[in-house]
């Protein structure tokens, strides 16, 4: 009974919806029509997905994006929390400017970086014709706007990563650092034997977190390059919408969603199940230590 609240709210605010787009999916339904009017047509819009091209290739593009971002702002947040771990003047006026770009909205934050990347105001194009450079083609060439896109994104989630990693590391135990220290290990020797697999559990959930978002990226992606040129920066999510609004297959663009829910359900299940297995691990290592001793 104490349950039935919470139960009611979960259902009605988290559990129809998602039930009402699978419902869809198995629908020919477009805009015009109520969902009760569309044709039930069963599984035709997962076959037809089998041999869409274009939702394969933003599929792998998001694929992509997804894993090099997170890749580099891992490495980049972590780092940034390993250097600012300490106590020195004006760190946190420091920090606080690291966390700047996390609170832009996305939209802004495309704008902001499409005008950086123009090909005649731009600043980063106006530098370079400042040294004597050609322009760069930073959105209208392939593979220049696949790596434009990653390097806004970077610099607008690498402060979560940064923020995370150094809230883990100033909650670690002083004792086992401290230790170490005593024990003649180095620097890098305290990051790569002690800190790193403390950080190990945070830093999971970080990874997921991230994965997570960098899968559902639209807002930023779209307002620089609407997916182009061609295909190149066309991710998923922004398919979806476009399957949605410009085709007007909605049946077929609530299919893609959750194919795209499945992933992440998938991903978020093997990411839970790599954690459990390092709490079995670690537990089993604390009572062979207290056999030994």
């Amino acid at each position: 009974m104490f349950l039935a609240p919470a139960a009611a709210i979960l259902g009605i605010a988290l559990l129809y919806p998602i039930g009402y787009m699978i419902y869809a999916s198995f629908l020919d339904w477009n805009p015009s029509q109520r969902i009760g009017e569309a044709d039930w047509v069963g599984m035709r819009n997962y076959l037809k997905l089998l041999h869409d091209e274009a939702f394969w290739e933003s599929t792998w593009v998001t694929i992509r994006f997804a894993s090099i971002v997170v890749t580099l702002e891992m490495i980049l947040g972590v780092g940034l929390a390993m250097l600012l771990d300490r106590n020195l003047r004006g760190m946190s006026i420091l920090r606080t400017i690291f966390i700047l770009p996390m609170m832009i909205a996305p939209i802004v934050v495309g704008l902001m970086w499409r005008y950086m990347y123009h090909p005649q105001v731009g600043i980063f194009n106006r530098t370079l014709k400042s040294l004597g450079f050609d322009p760069i083609p930073f959105l209208s060439e392939s593979n220049w706007a696949f790596a434009s896109v990653i390097i806004s994104d970077v610099w607008q989630w690498t402060p979560f990563i940064f923020i995370l990693s150094l809230a883990a590391l100033q909650s670690l135990p002083k004792s086992a650092i401290e230790a170490s220290r005593i024990d003649g290990a180095s620097g890098w020797q305290q990051v790569l034997h002690i800190k790193l697999p403390l950080m190990l559990p945070v830093l999971i959930v970080t990874v997921l977190l991230r994965l997570i978002d960098a899968f559902k990226v639209l807002e930023v992606i779209l307002v620089m390059t609407n997916g182009g040129p061609g295909l190149s920066t066309e991710v998923l999510a922004l398919h979806i919408s476009r399957t949605a609004s410009e085709f007007r297959e909605l049946g077929e663009a609530a299919a893609m969603s959750n194919v795209l829910l499945f992933l992440l359900m998938l991903l978020t299940i093997c990411m839970f199940g790599y954690t459990k297995l390092q709490e079995k691990r670690s537990l089993h290592l604390r009572q062979a230590a207290k056999e030994e001793v």
